[in-house]
């Protein structure tokens, strides 16, 4: 399994808007690579996704990841402030190495009715889980998918995350990596560039 996040590393709402848009065309692109994406967390914002983090499972997983960690470039006139001058816009994709997997005994789970949209079948079931780190008390609570099996398996990956989140406050390796990846970012050098508002693809 490996682990990517899309963050718009603090820029301004334009980068959101490409956020958007490259996590939009990487879904299409792992699609095509049957490789399958899942998410763990999502920071929208009111025009796109301030950050996203993904899990990735497959056999080209490697390669997509490799791919696409870095600098994206959207080069566009901005669709928010048409006689702003800047047209480049820039945001990073973070690989991050994920903690050995958790035991089952590590971890309690309760399962409930999910809520919000989705029809009547959403609160049929107890489809949703919330899942607690016992030796932390982290918790959280997933609810995207119908299956509690499905739900069940990305609590789990979910409390991997935030578990190391938790370590990194003790000044952990990963921490360092993932706070740093929201501030800084390489401009010059980016690893894809897209242009135009229909995102095309240029290298």
């Amino acid at each position: 399994m490996a682990l990517l996040q899309f963050s718009s590393a603090q820029g301004p709402d334009e980068c959101c808007i490409a956020v958007a848009k490259a996590f939009s065309y990487f879904l299409k692109e792992a699609a095509l690579q049957n490789v399958q994406v899942d998410v763990l967390e999502s920071f929208p914002s009111k025009q796109g996704l301030k950050s996203v983090l993904v899990s990735l499972e497959g056999k080209q997983s490697e390669q997509l990841v490799n791919a696409w960690s870095g600098t994206v470039q959207w080069q566009c006139q901005s669709p928010l402030r048409p006689r702003h001058k800047r047209k480049n816009w820039f945001i990073s994709i973070t690989t991050f190495t994920p903690l050995q997997p958790l035991e089952e005994s590590e971890i309690e789970y309760e399962f409930t009715k999910s809520q919000g949209a989705g029809g009547q079948h959403v609160n049929k079931t107890c489809s949703a889980v919330r899942a607690k780190h016992v030796a932390t008390g982290i918790c959280v609570k997933v609810q995207s998918e119908r299956s509690q099996h499905a739900n069940k398996r990305l609590a789990k990956e979910l409390i991997q995350w935030k578990l190391s989140e938790f370590q990194s406050q003790q000044l952990s390796s990963l921490d360092k990596q993932r706070h740093l990846s929201h501030y800084q970012i390489e401009r010059g050098n980016a690893a894809l560039v897209f242009a135009g508002k229909e995102f095309k693809r240029v290298n």
